[in-house]
């Protein structure tokens, strides 16, 4: 286990801190900056000056170099030696290699050490499942059981303990929100009587969230306490979850997160008044429209509503889950509940039947069709560099490209002209993704192409979609 923990949902920062720049070039400052970590995890850990922790994004092994996501304030390329490497995953030793397969997103501290001059990674923990005595726990039939039954047979509290804007994007039906961060000021949302059952839950094995709400609690005099350990990465494989018409609007629509949007009713009521951007999918057409449905990997939000928030909606999200998809939510209150708080519907106009998501690109990349039009006909202010290694550029490089490898462009990024925009590729996006951040750390306009590449000798080339 860590010695400090993480339990943490954030979004990638803009901006990067190279760890592979010598230290010294760092200044007096950096000996008594905080060290990165999630906003969120930094208010309950605490890390040491030669530690670092955040997501886990992505391993290149021929730059030797390690993205990992440490929230809004930075993100971080890390350089590693693979023979000084120690790789632990859950408490057990692991070899460097693998990194190769490792869970992206997977919660990570790292340990820097310095040599030569250079930081570099010399450990990296995954971090393990969170230890629970069992008899505290609950599994998903409990919670399910609960739910689907629920307060009038057994009287119990179900409580999310991640941050807002989790809780905002989708919970387990019946849930009331009391973050573990801010617990203290919210306490007054503990039932009355101290010998009911109260469930807590949050991000999953490795979240700490509700653990240490059940234990605040406890410390309060409450008895009868559970946390369902798995919490909502399971769930949602297995039931759909819920969200408000306000959180619909706030997570969702307010911040521009693509979702797909289901109106379950019949074309006859959709077309009399349905949300904007809905997709008129009646629950008994619900078999054809699984065809159209995003991809079961994408992880697409699909948020299904009908008139009161009823039957309709709930059987065909609990269709979707069933079929494949893990991240369906039910709208709370159908469109009653979200005409009552106040938004507008479209009517007049059949809702329409086509369904389509387009996830939100990563932050710097290019469309396929966009690199193509540059790589063919590169203009006289952009600049194709390609990271990739010397005997892999050996096969054919983009015509007009300039090859600098990632591990080198630290140190030979003074070879690029700042008045160009310079578009990364390597053979996957990995490399290019690592390129682009050290590029724009630097004060470069930069962006990279995140798709596998092949190049032939004459440098025409082939790109794969993601």
């Amino acid at each position: 286990m860590f010695r400090t923990t993480l339990a943490c949902t954030l979004v990638m920062g803009a901006q990067l801190t190279l760890a592979q720049v010598p230290a010294a070039s760092a200044g007096p400052a950096a000996a008594t900056a905080r060290p990165p970590q999630p906003a969120l995890c930094s208010a309950c850990h605490t890390l040491q000056p030669d530690q670092m922790a955040g997501y886990f994004e992505s391993v290149a092994f021929k730059s030797q170099s390690i993205q990992l996501d440490v929230g809004a304030a930075a993100s971080q390329i890390l350089r590693f030696d693979p023979k000084g490497l120690k790789v632990i995953d859950a408490g057990k030793d692991q070899k460097p290699e693998y990194l190769r397969d490792a869970r992206k997103r997977h919660e990570v501290q790292v340990t820097l050490v310095e040599r030569e001059g250079v930081r570099l990674v010399s450990e990296i923990r995954f971090k393990g499942p969170v230890k629970i005595d069992p008899a505290k726990l609950i599994d998903y039939a409990g919670v399910a059981r609960l739910v689907d039954e629920g307060a009038g047979k057994t009287a119990f509290t179900l409580i999310d303990s991640r941050p807002l804007p989790r809780f905002q994007e989708g919970a387990i039906p019946g849930a009331i929100h009391l973050p573990f961060i801010g617990f203290d000021k919210f306490v007054d949302r503990l039932p009355q009587d101290k010998n009911q059952l109260i469930v807590f839950y949050c991000g999953g094995i490795t979240c700490t969230l509700s653990p240490n709400s059940l234990r605040k609690t406890e410390k309060l005099g409450y008895t009868n306490l559970r946390v369902y350990r798995e919490g909502m990465p399971e769930w949602q494989t297995r039931h759909y979850a819920v969200l408000t018409p306000e959180f619909l609007k706030a997570a969702y629509i307010d911040k521009d997160i693509p979702h797909v949007l289901i109106d379950a009713r019949s074309p006859e009521d959709a077309a009399s008044g349905h949300v904007q951007g809905a997709v008129s999918v009646p629950a008994p057409q619900l078999k054809r429209a699984l065809k159209t449905v995003p991809q079961a990997q994408l992880k697409a939000p699909i948020i299904v509503y009908d008139g009161r928030g009823g039957e309709q909606a709930r059987s065909v999200g609990q269709a979707l889950v069933e079929a494949g998809q893990q991240n369906v939510l039910v709208l709370s209150g159908g469109l009653i509940g979200w005409q009552a708080a106040g938004y507008a519907i479209e009517s007049g106009t059949p809702a329409t039947t086509k369904m389509s998501y387009v996830p939100k690109p990563r932050l710097g990349s290019l469309p396929m069709a966009e690199f193509t039009k540059l790589a063919r006909n590169t203009p006289a202010g952009v600049l194709i560099l390609d990271v990739r290694n010397p005997d892999e550029a050996a096969g054919g490089m983009i015509k007009g490209a300039v090859l600098i490898p990632d591990e080198e462009l630290a140190t030979r990024m003074s070879e690029l002209p700042k008045d160009k925009r310079i578009v990364t590729h390597c053979l996957t996006g990995i490399r290019a993704e690592m390129a682009y951040h050290k590029l724009k750390a630097a004060g470069y306009n930069a962006a990279f192409l995140n798709n596998e590449i092949e190049i032939a000798k004459d440098g025409d080339f082939k790109i794969t979609p993601r």
